[in-house]
Parts: structure tokens; sequence; C-alpha cells
């Protein structure tokens, strides 16, 4: 085994919280979920005290609106000289871990955590007993965050929006047709592999002792709308979906090998980020040339795979970003990872929990857990992406030492060099093929659709349909690559 230099980051304690209390006034808030979360990461590296050293404490904006969470956090946990960071939404959520590596790699910073905190369970338990929570206010004279991040990448085009298409179920659910289409297989047969895909994630979630969900669900619950379990976008249901109603949080601490051993830390816990790698370059769905692969994962994926100094083939374990079964299916793609290793430690978001914006931390910390201890070498990869595929993430992680270190890239520029957006349209009327369709349902049943198409000028364009008939011929016979006629007011229908 390589002997480490003493300046290469190592991850050497993971914390999890999570409060499943029916009462809403047992459950606590966002920030104290995190302030838990990071206390029990110090515990798992051996030492309670740690949380008085840290140097940086790093958090992943949520659903709450607190204007330094960072600060709440030191505070609570005494450990007030911490600096504080903040990284806004459309951050690629794997990014912050990434800086943080960076920074004690190069002796910025000696000891940092990187954190993320959700309560939507809290407040859903609230809304049905009709009791008020709230969260900590701070008030205009709090101090900003030392380190803000944010992110001014658009999240759609102009077609998409003038359309109305903008809940991410709807957009991932056209992705998802896209890519059944691209596999050749029938709606039915394609429902029935994801179905049993997301059957097989739950009972991952059922072993892993920080899932929200430790039930194993059989694939027909999945797959078909029955109670509860309401058709969403074709063909997602309820159950295809990541589950934002958790309280869940979860903290990652990091060091260098030498502040490790100056620390006394066990290095039978540590685990060590191998490489990573990066792509910020956004395209929107109704731009990409191809709706269920993305040049940002393949070339991120071989870049950290280089950097690693190993195939994919050597990979024990995957914890592939989770939200839809688009994504996971996406990442797998490109990162040739089919038949290679599972693809998920947590058990997914749909089952483990997937909390706004911080769940492929959730990923990373179990990575960590189900890496220790292994005989010999073993690599886990997790992935992220940000906004509807815009940007991608990719890291490699061992229970033992890379030859050459830790080893981070930044992709964006060869990825927008050969990712050019496809040219898009407000305003056309004609012929057009679609690329990617979904159909939206309500509680009585069929909404609306979207269909993604190509014009035969090569140029894209969203439209909607509220015909209920056609609508319906869309959930049972396959439309992408048909053509259909696209209308002045913006609306689809079948050709003549």
């Amino acid at each position: 085994m390589p002997t480490p230099s003493p300046n290469t980051p190592v991850i050497i304690g993971v914390g999890f919280c999570q409060v499943k209390s029916d009462s809403a006034l047992d459950c606590p808030e966002p920030y104290q979920l995190m302030v838990e979360a990071v206390r029990d990461a110090a515990r798992d590296a051996g030492d309670d005290g740690l949380v008085k050293q840290l140097d940086c404490i790093s958090v992943e904006q949520g659903m709450w609106q607190y204007r330094n969470p960072g600060k709440l956090v030191a505070d609570a946990i005494g450990c007030p000289q911490a600096q504080s960071i903040l990284s806004d939404l459309g951050v690629l959520q794997m990014n912050p871990l990434f800086d943080l590596f960076e920074a004690v790699a190069s002796g910025k910073t000696r000891l940092g955590v990187v954190t993320g905190g959700e309560a939507k369970y809290r407040e859903l338990r609230a809304k049905i007993e009709g009791v008020t929570v709230s969260n900590t206010e701070q008030g205009e004279d709090t101090p900003a965050p030392d380190i803000y991040h944010p992110t001014p990448d658009p999240f759609a085009t102009p077609a998409e929006a003038q359309a109305g298409v903008f809940m991410p179920v709807e957009l991932f659910a056209v992705m998802e047709s896209a890519w059944r289409h691209h596999q050749g297989l029938s709606i039915e047969a394609h429902r029935d592999k994801v179905a049993a895909l997301y059957h097989e994630f739950s009972k991952v979630a059922a072993k892993n002792p920080h899932a929200w969900s430790q039930e194993v669900v059989p694939a027909e619950e999945i797959r078909n709308p029955v109670g509860k379990n309401a058709m969403l976008a074709f063909p997602y249901t309820k159950k295809h979906n990541s589950q934002w109603n958790v309280n869940q949080a979860v903290a990652i601490m990091v060091c260098t090998v030498a502040t490790a051993r100056e620390l006394g830390i066990d290095e039978r816990r540590w685990v060590y980020p191998v490489s990573a790698a990066q792509s910020r370059h956004v395209v929107c769905l109704a731009e990409q040339k191809t709706l269920f692969s993305h040049p940002g994962t393949q070339i991120a994926g071989e870049r950290a795979y280089a950097l690693a100094g190993i195939t994919p083939q050597q990979l024990h374990a995957a914890e592939l970003y989770s939200c839809f079964p688009a994504a996971i299916q996406s990442f797998a793609h490109d990162l040739k990872l089919e038949g290679v290793c599972p693809w998920t430690v947590t058990g997914c978001m749909a089952f483990a929990g997937g909390p706004y914006n911080h769940a492929a931390l959730d990923g990373v910390a179990r990575m960590v857990e189900v890496l220790r201890g292994q005989d010999g070498r073993q690599f886990g990869l997790t992935s992220n992406l940000s906004g509807i595929f815009g940007k991608q993430a990719v890291a490699i992680f061992s229970n033992r030492p890379g030859p050459n270190g830790y080893a981070f890239e930044d992709v964006t520029d060869a990825v927008a060099a050969i990712d050019k957006p496809v040219p898009s349209i407000t305003e056309y009327a004609g012929p057009a093929a679609i690329i990617g369709y979904t159909v939206v349902f309500n509680k009585e049943g069929v909404s609306h659709g979207f269909a993604y198409v190509e014009t035969p000028a090569g140029q894209r364009t969203v439209a909607k349909s509220l015909d209920k008939a056609l609508l319906e011929a869309m959930t049972q016979e396959e439309f992408v690559g048909r053509t259909v006629t696209v209308n002045a007011d913006h609306t689809f229908s079948r050709s003549a």
C-alpha cells in the first residue's frame, strides 16, 4: 500500500441525524439537525471535542431561509471562530466537498466540515396536526456568510417556459421517454424494467440504517398508480420520485493525513478521496443534443477514472444521483457501469430520502461507511447533477490511499468545446419529430402533455396538448420518433 503524503485529504468522520416523530413540535428545525449531524461526525471520528476545533463549516442551501446557517451551527457547537460558507441552490452538491478537499490539502484549512439539513417532514406533520412551527430567524444585524457561492445558471429555455413545463418530475420524465426509445423497449416492458430496478433499490434502503424508509417495496407497487402512489408524469408514479418530506441531516469531516495523525484518529476509519472531476457547463434540456446522455458526465467520468488510475470494472460500489430514474440510468450509461457494480449504497432518493439540496452528501457519507473495514483496496464512485442535468460531478473514494494522492479537475471548458446547444425557438408551426415527451396527471387523471420536438430545420421547441384521447394514446404507444403537427398556439396534434 502506498504511503500517503502528509497533505493528502482524508474523510475522518461522517455524521447523520434523522428524526421521525409524528409530532411536529418534537421535530428539530433544520439547523438543529445539522448541529447533531456535525456532532455525530465528530463522534464517528472518535473525538467529540473535534467540533470545537473546526476551521470552517460549509452549508448547502436548503428550503429554509437562514441568513447565515454556518454561524448558527458554529455557535451551537461552541466553535464561534469557524468560518461560515454557504452554497446556493444550483451549485453542484459535491462542489463544497471538493473545495474542502482543496482547502485542507493546500494548508488553508486544518479541519473542516460540510453539512446540510432539511425538515420538510416537520412541516408536513405540522400541516396534518394543525400546529404552527417556525425556524430561527436571524436578524439583519447577523453577518453574512464569510464565503457565499451563488449560481446564475439558467433552468429552462424560453420555449420550455412558454409551454409551462417547469416541474423536475416532468422534465426527467421527458428524458425517460428518450431513454426508453433508445433502448427499443415497449411502453410496458420499460415500465416493468424501471419498477424492478427500484424494487432492488428498496432492498438496499432496507439495509441502510440511515434510510428514511426501510420497507422493501414490491415492483408492482412502484410501477402502478394505486392509492397514494399517484401517477405524476408518465411513466413516473410518486414512488419513482425523490422523497423530499424528510427530517434528515448529514455531515462530512475532513482534514489531512498529517492532521489526522496529530489528532490520533484511528487510521482504519479513514477514507480517501482519490479523484474528482466536474463540469459546470449548462445546456438546458430542450437544447441538449441527446436527452438521455450527457458529454459532461462522460468527460468527468473519464477524467475521474484516469486520475484515479482505474477502470470502471475496478469499482466495487457506486452511488449514482437518483432524483428520478432517468438520472440514475443516465449516469450508469455514461459512466459505463451497467453490469459492473451496484448503482446505489443508500437505496436511492426515493427510499433512503432525497433532502432538497444535500442528498449527494448523504451518498458520500454512506459510501464512507461501506468502504471502511473492507479487505484489500476497494473503490466507490459517487455522482451528482445540478438543475436538469445541466452540471455533472463524479468522485472516486477508496479505503486505501491512491498512489498519486488526491487529484481534482474541472472539465467545464472541455465539455463546452463539444457540447453545443441545439438552437431552440418559441414560434413555430408545422411538422416536427418528437424527441421526448410526458403526460402529466392530476387527481382527476390525465391533465396535459408536453412534447419536445425537432423541426425539419433542426431547431427545437416545446409544445403542449390537452387532447385527452391523444394523451391516453401517448401512455400506451411510443410517440418518440413520431411526427406531429405543432400549431401556431404552441399546442401539438396528430399529423394528418
